[in-house]
């Protein structure tokens, strides 16, 4: 018998581990995909955005439209049978409701990663790519405060990344075997 197919949306700020436990969920199904928000904004060779660039309207309309591309491939993916786990950088309702909307009615599973902030600047500086806590790691404070409430949140700064899998899937319903 083949497994349910599920979406889960991992959020967290950077360094919070979404990329690392986003790969390793899906992992964890007969049938699991892995779709990387920040993947897909590399896609755009010439005239990227990222959010604390100018001109600001610019880079908001290319962090919405990679929600919206990462919403239609999951989207895809999941209506031919597969587990997606999405991971990008959710901080509010507004970006939460991209995914809301593109995937409905589909069920959407949000777990937020929510090490101590500074937990999370440490992860970050010891990457050897995409180092950015500099820049974005002021967004736990606001995460915390648009989002507190919704889904799942974890803090996962005491635990490993299969732990934190473990986690998720203990607190979540229909469990892979």
């Amino acid at each position: 018998m083949t497994e349910a197919p599920r979406l889960f949306l991992v959020t967290g700020i950077p360094g919070a581990g979404k990329t690392t436990i986003g790969r390793l969920l899906a992992k964890r199904f007969e049938r699991g995909v892995h779709i990387e928000a920040d993947a897909l904004q590399g896609l755009i060779v010439r005239g990227a955005r990222w959010p604390d660039e100018q001109p600001r309207d610019d880079a908001l309309r290319q962090l919405a439209l990679r929600a919206r591309n990462a919403a239609l491939l999951a989207a895809n993916f999941f209506d031919d049978g597969f587990t997606v786990v999405i991971d990008d950088v959710v901080i509010g309702a507004e970006r939460l409701g991209i995914y809301e909307r593109r995937l409905a009615p589909r069920p959407l599973e949000l777990v937020v990663l929510a090490p101590a902030r500074e937990v999370a600047l440490r992860r970050d500086e010891r990457r050897d790519h995409k180092y950015v806590g500099n820049r974005f790691g002021d967004l736990d404070a606001e995460q915390r405060q648009k989002l507190g409430g919704l889904g799942l949140w974890l803090d996962t700064g005491g635990m490993t990344p299969e732990a934190t899998v473990d986690a998720i899937l203990a607190a979540t319903p229909d469990q892979p075997s």
